[in-house]
């Protein structure tokens, strides 16, 4: 299989105008719950963690790839801290590229170590139109309408991407990603697609818990 090197995260063809709308929207979801302290898991190009830090916000980057230089060396199977130890876990573009018979240990370990919040997002293959419609001055709106198929496709590993599987192929419908990430604990407070990058998927997840039980 094909690895995606560090360098790879810094080309033209990486970054993106639809992967920038992207990072404003992981900024923003983060930056929106006012933490003291974030994990962000798969630090990618840097991006995020330095944009955050700058904003004098405390964020540890997790990622198993010792090449990108991360805070600190680690598996999502087994994050190295302890419980509750983050009140929000970024985890972006990160999960696909695991088996899917790793969701849930993944998803039970970033249950573990949060005790606010946690913001997901995760590829959406899905079919979609979306629908725009602005009046000056009177209205100014924008949806996303899901569409129906027959038959969803069968995931391919994709060589390129490294991911393993995708919202709305076959076998993995949205329903059923709610659902483990529910299994873990989680209550999932909205979930949405960007608008201008619909193959991003956004999961905002209540993770508060009674720590003194725990």
């Amino acid at each position: 299989m094909k690895q995606l090197e560090s360098n790879d995260y810094f080309g033209r063809s990486y970054d993106t105008k639809e992967r920038f709308i992207g990072y404003w929207h992981q900024i923003n979801e983060v930056v929106g719950l006012n933490p003291t302290k974030v994990l962000e898991i798969g630090i990618g190009s840097g991006f995020i963690s330095k944009y955050l830090k700058e904003r004098k916000i405390n964020v540890i980057t997790l990622d198993i790839k010792k090449e990108l230089k991360p805070d600190v060396c680690g598996s999502i199977l087994t994050l190295p801290f302890a419980n509750n130890s983050f009140d929000v876990v970024a985890c972006y573009e990160v999960l696909e590229h695991l088996p899917y018979e790793n969701f849930p240990k993944a998803i039970s370990e970033i249950f573990r170590v949060s005790k606010s919040y946690t913001i997901l997002s995760i590829p959406d293959a899905n079919k979609f139109c979306r629908l725009f419609v602005q009046i000056p001055k009177i209205v100014s709106f924008k949806k996303i309408i899901p569409l129906t198929r027959l038959k969803n496709p069968v995931h391919k590993l994709d060589y390129e991407e490294e991911h393993y599987w995708e919202i709305g192929k076959a076998g993995y419908p949205l329903s059923k990603i709610i659902k483990d990430i529910k299994m873990a604990g989680f209550k999932v407070e909205k979930t949405y697609r960007i608008f201008e990058h619909p193959y991003h998927r956004f999961f905002k997840l209540d993770n508060s818990k009674d720590v003194s039980k725990i």
